[in-house]
């Protein structure tokens, strides 16, 4: 039985301390949710496998005995009453239950969802400084399970300097808190979306198909570029013709010298023009 002063355990720990997966998750949760430690986690994870565990025991005897579909009734209007299924749910319902509809239904989460804190951090230590009340009876306990009709009744308790709208603790006027879970989009709005997609690979189709023309690149005729060395052979022929306009140029030169061999004749016909003279004075004297 144990000591009447230590109560027992109020949730079971994991059956292997060492799993990524789950302790991947589990602090998934301690920061989305504030939680304190995952002691919570597993508090919220024994109250669900109850409730599964029962619904499971309900389903196997609701056909034979008659006393299990009035437990079964009183189940469902519990998990009503504490907003966790909606009205008119079943017992397939139940086992469809994860952790976080535990953790959605906590006194720390509502008070941040409805506004009265900006953080989940922050509600916590509101609720554990004594500033959150239901029904004007301050609840210092952050795990506190709000029924559906409570859920409409917190808000800051009378003594509370909170009350102030100017408090710098207190979150914005238009702060409505924001929900765990985003909205999913309507199917609707992707359906247009899909035969767009599919009309842009039929397009690209024929682009994909234009890469193989330009395969024949002509990287093997690169030898052509190489074959730019034919120039000095230009160069040559440029040489060849120089060559033979020097050679025919002789001639020219030839015709140049013609006058030289006439000056020097004139040259030489002036002497013997002065020989002669020179006798025809002697004869004269």
């Amino acid at each position: 039985m144990g000591k009447p002063k230590f109560s027992r355990k109020k949730y079971e720990t994991p059956s292997h301390p060492w799993e990524m997966e789950r302790i991947k998750e589990e602090n998934e949760l301690v920061k989305k949710y504030g939680l304190k430690n995952k002691r919570e986690i597993w508090k919220a994870e024994t109250k669900l496998r109850k409730y599964r565990g029962q619904a499971r025991g309900l389903l196997a005897k609701i056909d034979i005995d008659p006393q299990s579909k009035k437990e079964s009734e009183q189940l469902l209007m519990h998990l009503n009453r504490m907003s966790i299924l909606p009205v008119n749910s079943t017992l397939d319902d139940v086992l469809t239950l994860d952790t976080e509809s535990i953790l959605s239904r906590r006194l720390q989460t509502l008070t941040y969802l409805k506004g009265l804190a900006s953080t989940p951090k922050q509600a916590r230590q509101l609720i554990c400084h004594g500033h959150v009340a239901i029904d004007d009876k301050k609840i210092t306990i952050p795990g506190y399970m709000v029924t559906k009709d409570e859920e409409s009744n917190i808000s800051y308790t009378e003594s509370t300097p909170l009350n102030d709208t100017m408090h710098p603790a207190r979150p914005r006027g238009d702060f409505g808190g924001v929900p765990f879970k985003k909205p999913e989009k309507p199917k609707e709005e992707v359906k247009p979306e899909e035969p767009s997609k599919e009309e842009k690979p039929a397009e690209e189709t024929p682009k994909e198909e234009q890469p193989p023309v330009e395969k024949p690149a002509e990287k093997p005729e690169e030898p052509a570029t190489e074959e730019k060395p034919e120039e000095p052979a230009k160069e040559d022929k440029a040489e060849e013709k120089t060559e033979e306009k020097v050679k025919a140029e002789p001639p020219v030169e030839e015709k140049a010298d013609e006058p030289k061999e006439v000056v020097e004749e004139k040259a030489d016909e002036k002497p013997s023009e002065e020989k002669k003279e020179e006798p025809e004075k002697k004869e004269e004297k």
